[in-house]
Parts: structure tokens; sequence; C-alpha cells
């Protein structure tokens, strides 16, 4: 962090959401080394949110950890106290808190189905909204970005490749596209920038039986026509630019960042 010439992110404050592995700590650590001060939610986790705050404090950058969980709105709202108390305001949203319950559509009970909407969908609602009554209250401050402020919801290929044995995520990851297109459309005479990030095959705790063993690696391989398995950074990295002035005119789209995952590369060889 310290050899990084960046600070696009200079005097803005970023909330990352799920941030104690994963993929929002590889995100937290990109806002961080653009010069963000970075809260790093978590629900469960505190050893996990601890050590990465205290890796952006070693690479010369500010974070401080805030346990909330995203499903419930009086949490919600007092994490959102809390950023606003410590720094005045918060300018960066990255809506990441996301988890599975997988079953077979018949197995599925109710309960794995509305703990997955809960968090991924419910959650990611409660926070823009915080975030956009936030951003609408104080406006543009020109000397900091030109926008208001700028919400990224973290998506997934899922939003638009079905997913057997997965039907709560997936509609999830659905229901969060819409969600940031309907918001993105509402928002934007505020100059509140939002726009989702759709990560494909991740290196990541939540997915590590797909890609922990040669063989798994091999097979999950076919399903990524540029032969690599993402890692936390290639999503913190695009998550950066999001949040960033150079990409002022983006708006209300889902960047995927997959390796060509959503290319349907079963079709390579004319189906």
């Amino acid at each position: 962090m310290k050899d990084s010439a960046r600070q696009r992110l200079k005097n803005q404050v970023a909330i990352v959401t799920g941030a104690s592995s994963g993929i929002g700590a590889g995100v937290a650590k990109a806002l961080a080394a653009d010069g963000a001060a970075v809260v790093v939610n978590y629900s469960s986790s505190s050893a996990g949110a601890e050590k990465v705050v205290q890796e952006i404090k070693d690479d010369g950058g500010c974070a401080m950890a805030i346990k909330a969980d995203v499903s419930q709105e009086d949490q919600v709202q007092r994490m959102f106290s809390q950023v606003k108390d410590q720094f005045g305001t918060f300018h960066i949203l990255v809506n990441n808190a996301g988890l599975q319950k997988d079953a077979a559509f018949v197995d599925m009970t109710l309960d794995q189905w509305q703990y997955v909407l809960g968090v991924n969908l419910t959650g990611q609602f409660l926070c823009a909204r915080e975030a956009a009554r936030e951003f609408i209250r104080r406006g543009v401050q020109p000397e900091i970005s030109t926008a208001a402020g700028k919400i990224i919801c973290m998506s997934s290929v899922h939003e638009l490749i079905p997913w057997a044995g997965h039907a709560n995520y997936a509609a999830s990851k659905g229901g969060v596209m819409l969600l940031m297109k309907t918001i993105a459309q509402e928002l934007a005479g505020y100059k509140i920038r939002v726009n989702s990030i759709g990560p494909g095959a991740i290196k990541t705790p939540i997915n590590h039986e797909a890609w922990e063993t040669e063989e798994a690696a091999n097979q999950l391989l076919t399903l990524i026509p540029y032969n690599r398995i993402g890692e936390p950074r290639d999503i913190g990295e695009a998550a950066a630019w999001l949040a960033s002035d150079e990409s002022d005119y983006v708006h209300g789209i889902t960047l995927f960042v997959d390796g060509g995952m959503t290319l349907f590369p079963g079709f390579r060889a004319n189906g």
C-alpha cells in the first residue's frame, strides 16, 4: 500500500460490509490503498475484521472495524450513526456482505431461503437506503468528488447465470441487479452514482471446495475462458475504480469481473 502512487479516494470515507475476509477484505484494502479511510464491517468474525484493519494501518492507511448484521435495520442504522460520529460523513458504500445456504430446491427450507435473502438482498437495501439519505443530506463536495456519493453493490455472475442447487443465492443476486438499477435511476438526479460488480469464481473461504484441490480447480477452469481463478484483489481494483471520479460517467451497470464466465464457454465449440 505504501508503494501506491494513486490517491484517487483521498479524504473520502468508505464503508465496506462483510469485509472481515474474502472479497470484502480485498475491497477494503484496495480502497485504503487509494487513500480512503475504511470502515470494515463484520457480523461475527471480530478477529478477521481486526486483522484487515491492522493490515491497512500497517501499510499507512486508516481503518476501523464496526460490528453489524446488515439484515437487521437497527444494527445498520447504529453502524451508520457510528461512522458519522467518527468521521462526520462518508462518501462510498460497498454493499458486499453475502452468504450461501445451499440446498436442492425441493429440499430448501424457508429458513434457508429467508436467511440468504435477508443478508444478500435486504441487507443491501438497508445499507443503500442509509447511504442515500446521507448523500442527499450532504450533497456534492466538489473538493472531494464530483459525485455526492458512490454506492457499489456486490452482485455475482449469477444475476445472469442460473445456478441449480442455489435458488436462494441466485434469486438474491437477481434481486440485487434490479435493486441497483432502480435506485440508480431514482438517485441519479442527486449526483449519487450506483453500480454493481459481478464477480465470477474468486478464491475466497465461501467457495474453497471449488478450487482447493488441483482436480477441483481444473474442473472450475472449464467455466473460465481466461483460464485463471480470480483473486479478491481483482474485485478490489474494480471497486476502487468505480468509487473514483475516473468512472464518473459510469452509472447503473454491472461490471462483470469474471475472466469471461458470462460468455457461456460451454458454447465455444458451437454447443
